[in-house]
């Protein structure tokens, strides 16, 4: 087969272009269904196995940015294939989402917007209830679907000629993911001693128990620190975020290209994103309206993704503008999400007097986040590793998830609580990148470099590269050394 990579580099940014926009439209609830089927249609040839056969081969008789540019094609074609044999599986599942209902006490709510009732509801018995009702809902309805597009991707890898979804994810990532899993169990044990004593005064203010005492369904209630709502208040939210960018010399008002989408709609998925139909034209930040200091967290966070996203240099090749390692941006949406944790900005930008309580809150929470990815990591290099029996593993996903959290882990999300393409090995390498990001930065220009427009551009440098480089190859170059995790760990559990 005869494959014109130039052809299809261009069908393969038109196909992100109108899948992300369908995502865009759907996830923000401006559309109920979500129609991808016939995208998929449309783009079948990019996704056919001989497409991914083809790259596969040219990527391996290849090297240097020639090489790293097909890896990341390489991949791209083959969660599009993966995607494409399931994409009748994961349209019914976004419909299912954006129209089932649960009932609680004779009251009816929506099965997306439960998590958000659920983290403002003040009853730990109903926070229970809420969740035992979607949990339900998710095993019944939701499971199958999920588990029959997990067993059709572990098969599908194993036809492509890798022994297992892990081996598949670990040569096009270029990572090795069991040694990544070592290094958060080595992150787990060093933060076990000292792990409640970090967690357990914020539990106390953010729910009144201890993690002894803690249910799985109070944990969005901790996320959510209603004891912090006067300090962080609504009118503020957008506010904090535009000054932010102010203060390192970058006007979002004039960034025609960065679009802000705040409003609640009852179909708006309740987890903030960032949608990228064209980099670094079209760019769509994205947050539902929870409340209180995880809105500002989720704002800066997307916020952070956008300005990558919306100064990526736009004459750079599609793979580094739309595709290769999304441990960088994630690291930069860290970066600003960590300044509602920084006791200067929140000084500074929201002119909070004694934050304390609001530093020691996310450091708490940040800790629980980071327990909780150790397990995952754990957890789906083990689910999708060579010769695996699947129903074996969700005792063992509730074994891991409940002794990395210390909370009693229920077992329905064993199937929906993973993210495709070992994407969580982007998240865990991104907290780790950001604390050098953060250091730099506090050396540089000083503990509030957020208002120092030199640190703008320092960054600024740092986002026109897109996703070029991974992780550790643009640490490497920019500032040499190699991801802290044991710094992490020191950082989070200092006392």
């Amino acid at each position: 087969m005869t494959l014109d990579l130039d052809s299809y580099r261009e069908r393969a940014e038109s196909f992100l272009e109108e899948l992300d926009r369908e995502y865009y439209l759907h996830l923000a609830g401006h559309k109920s269904e979500l129609e991808v089927e016939a995208i998929y249609e449309r783009y079948g040839a990019l996704f056919e196995r001989e497409s991914v056969e083809r790259i596969g081969e040219i990527r391996r008789a290849s090297a240097g940015e020639l090489g790293r540019r097909l890896r990341y094609l390489h991949r791209f074609a083959l969660e599009g294939h993966l995607g494409a044999a399931t994409r009748a599986e994961e349209a019914r599942l976004a419909e299912l989402e954006a129209t089932l209902e649960i009932e609680i006490d004779g009251e009816s709510m929506s099965y997306r917007t439960a998590a958000i009732t659920q983290a403002n509801e003040e009853s730990a018995d109903r926070r229970a209830a809420i969740e035992a009702a979607h949990n339900a809902t998710l095993s019944e309805r939701l499971s199958p679907l999920h588990r029959e597009m997990l067993e059709r991707w572990h098969r599908i890898c194993a036809e492509l000629g890798w022994p297992s979804y892990l081996d598949a994810f670990a040569e096009l990532r270029g990572l090795d993911l069991v040694a990544l899993r070592r290094q958060l169990d080595e992150f787990a044990e060093a933060t076990g001693e000292r792990y409640e004593a970090v967690v357990d005064p914020e539990l106390e203010r953010a729910v009144g128990m201890p993690l002894a005492r803690l249910r799985r369904s109070d944990l969005v209630r901790v996320f959510r620190a209603v004891n912090l709502d006067r300090l962080f208040p609504p009118d503020r939210l957008v506010d904090s975020f535009r000054r932010t960018l102010a203060g390192i010399g970058i006007d979002l008002g004039a960034q025609s290209n960065i679009l802000l989408d705040t409003e609640s709609r009852p179909t708006k998925s309740p987890r903030a994103f960032c949608a990228t139909p064209r980099v670094p034209e079209e760019v769509h930040l994205v947050v539902p309206p929870i409340g209180g200091r995880e809105d500002f967290a989720t704002l800066l966070h997307e916020g952070g993704h956008a300005e990558h996203y919306g100064n990526t240099e736009a004459a750079l090749p599609f793979e580094f503008r739309h595709l290769g390692d999304n441990a960088v941006t994630e690291s930069f949406a860290f970066l600003l999400e960590g300044l509602t944790a920084d006791p200067a900005w929140l000084r500074e930008v929201l002119g909070i007097e004694d934050p304390d309580a609001a530093v020691s809150h996310a450091r708490a929470a940040r800790l629980l986040m980071l327990r909780r990815y150790s397990a995952k990591i754990a957890y789906e290099v083990e689910l999708h590793g060579p010769g695996v029996e699947l129903d074996s593993m969700r005792s063992r996903y509730v074994e891991l998830l409940s002794d990395r959290v210390g909370v009693a882990w229920p077992a329905e999300p064993w199937l929906s609580d993973i993210d495709p393409g070992f994407y969580v090995a982007c998240y865990l390498r991104a907290w780790a990148l950001e604390l050098s990001w953060r250091r730099a930065l506090l050396e540089r220009f000083g503990e509030s470099w957020f208002r120092r427009p030199e640190a703008g551009e320092w960054l600024l440098a740092l986002w026109g590269q897109g996703q070029r480089l991974g992780a550790e190859e643009l640490l490497g170059e920019t500032l040499g050394g190699s991801l802290d995790f044991d710094g992490l760990a020191s950082e989070l559990t200092a006392l």
